[in-house]
C-alpha cells in the first residue's frame, strides 16, 4: 500500500509533462479507432521485410507505439490508409535510428546510401513485381530499400501525377537531409537557429505526412494554393511546431546519443542559457508559430474568395487545415505516450548502445543498400 504521507520528493518527476506545460497548442486531439489493426499490420510488415528480426527487437519497437502517432495525425483514416501510414511512419523512425551510431558521422557514406534510396523514387512502376515478403530467386534483400520501395508504390497507386511529384520531392528532400545532419555532427561550426531550421524542416519529415493527409482525404489541392501564402506558410509553421515540440521532448534522448541536431541543444551550446532555459525559449517559439497559424487560418477564407473557389474545394481546404492541426497536436500527444523519450528510450541509446534494428545498412554500418545488405 502506498504511504499517502510520503514526501512529494519521493514521487518521480515527469520532466516531459512539466515541459509540455510551457506549450500552448490549443487544438483538440483525436485518434483513429483503427490504431490496433494498423499496429498488427505493421508488425507483420516489418517481420516480412526482416527489418525486425528478433523477438526482443519486436518488443522494443512495439513499446514506441508508432502507429499511435499516425492515428493522431489521421484520425479519420481507416483500413489500408492507416495501415500504410503506420508502415511509412515505422520506416521513418527505423531509418532515423540507423544514424545514431558511427554511420551518422560519416557524411560520404550517408550520402551514398541516401542517393541509392532516392533513386527508388524514379524507378518505372512495376505492377507485376512480387510482394516484398516474396522476393525473386537470387534477390539480395536490402530491408530498408525494399520497405521504402513498397511504401512508395503503394502510396502513389491511384493518385494524380501532381500529387506524386510533390510527394516525391518531399521524400527526396527528407532523405537528403540526413547528409546535412551528418555534416552538422562532424564538419560544420554550430549553426544559427534560422540556418538550422532551413535543414531541419526537411529532416523532420512533416511535409510528406501533410501530403498523405490529402491522400487519406481523397483529394489533391491545386498547386497554386500549396505554393502561395497563406497555405505555404501554414505548412511551414506546422513543420516548425513539430520540430520544436520534438526537440523539447527528445532532447534527453539525443544528448544521451551524443547528437547535436536539436534546436534546444543548439541554443544551449551556442548561448549562455541552461538546458531548461533553452527549452523555454523553444517552447515560446512554438507558441508564437501556433498563434501565427491561427491568424493565417482566419485570413484563409478571404483568400479563397479571391480565388473564387468552388464549394468542394472549400471543404477540401477546411479538411487540410484540420489535418495540419491534427499533426501539430498529435505529435505532442504521442510524445507523452511513447516510450521513445522516456527512461527506457534514453537507456536504449546511452553508452554507445543502439537499437536492435540499427544495423540495416550492413554489419559495418555502411553500404547495406549499395552492396545488397542483409541476405
Amino acid at each position: 500500500m502506498t504511504d499517502s504521507t510520503a514526501p512529494s520528493s519521493a514521487i518521480p518527476r515527469d520532466i516531459l509533462a512539466e515541459r509540455t506545460t510551457l506549450l500552448s497548442i490549443p487544438f483538440p486531439g483525436r485518434s483513429s479507432p483503427h490504431a490496433d489493426r494498423a499496429r498488427r499490420h505493421t508488425l507483420q510488415w516489418l517481420r516480412d521485410l526482416r527489418i525486425l528480426r528478433a523477438d526482443y527487437g519486436v518488443s522494443e519497437y512495439d513499446a514506441l507505439r508508432l502507429e499511435r502517432l499516425m492515428a493522431f495525425f489521421y484520425p479519420r483514416a481507416t483500413g489500408p490508409d492507416l495501415d500504410l501510414a503506420a508502415d511509412f511512419n515505422a520506416w521513418f523512425f527505423i531509418f532515423d535510428d540507423q544514424f545514431d551510431g558511427p554511420l551518422g558521422r560519416r557524411p560520404d557514406d550517408v550520402e551514398r546510401e541516401v542517393d541509392a534510396l532516392v533513386s527508388i523514387l524514379y524507378e518505372p512502376p512495376s505492377p507485376s513485381s512480387p510482394p516484398v515478403n516474396h522476393p525473386p530467386v537470387g534477390h539480395q534483400a536490402s530491408p530498408l530499400a525494399d520497405g521504402f520501395r513498397d511504401i512508395w508504390v503503394r502510396s502513389a497507386a491511384g493518385t494524380p501525377a501532381v500529387w506524386q511529384e510533390r510527394f516525391r520531392d518531399h521524400w527526396r528532400e527528407y532523405l537528403r537531409a540526413y547528409h546535412w545532419e551528418a555534416l552538422n555532427r562532424t564538419q560544420r561550426p554550430p549553426l544559427t537557429l534560422d540556418a538550422f531550421l532551413r535543414g531541419r524542416r526537411d529532416s523532420i519529415g512533416v511535409q510528406p505526412c501533410l501530403d498523405f493527409a490529402e491522400r487519406c482525404g481523397g483529394y489533391t489541392l491545386p498547386e497554386m494554393l500549396h505554393s502561395t501564402s497563406p497555405l505555404a506558410e501554414m505548412r511551414e509553421i506546422t513543420g516548425d511546431v513539430v520540430i520544436f515540440v520534438n526537440d523539447i521532448m527528445s532532447v534527453d534522448k539525443e544528448m544521451a546519443a551524443g547528437d547535436v541536431n536539436n534546436s534546444v541543444i543548439l541554443l544551449r551550446n551556442t548561448t549562455d542559457h541552461t538546458l531548461e532555459e533553452a527549452v523555454g525559449l523553444i517552447a515560446r517559439a512554438a507558441n508564437a508559430r501556433v498563434q501565427r497559424f491561427q491568424t493565417l487560418a482566419e485570413r484563409l477564407p478571404a483568400v479563397l474568395d479571391e480565388y473564387d473557389a468552388a464549394p468542394d474545394l472549400l471543404e477540401q481546404v477546411d479538411d487540410y487545415v484540420r489535418a495540419m492541426r491534427h499533426v501539430m497536436r498529435g505529435n505532442l500527444d504521442w510524445s507523452l505516450e511513447t516510450a521513445r523519450y522516456r527512461e527506457s528510450g534514453i537507456a536504449a541509446v546511452s553508452g554507445g548502445r543502439q537499437r536492435p534494428w540499427s544495423d540495416l545498412f550492413g554489419p559495418d554500418g555502411t553500404n547495406g543498400i549499395t552492396r545488397g545488405g542483409l541476405g
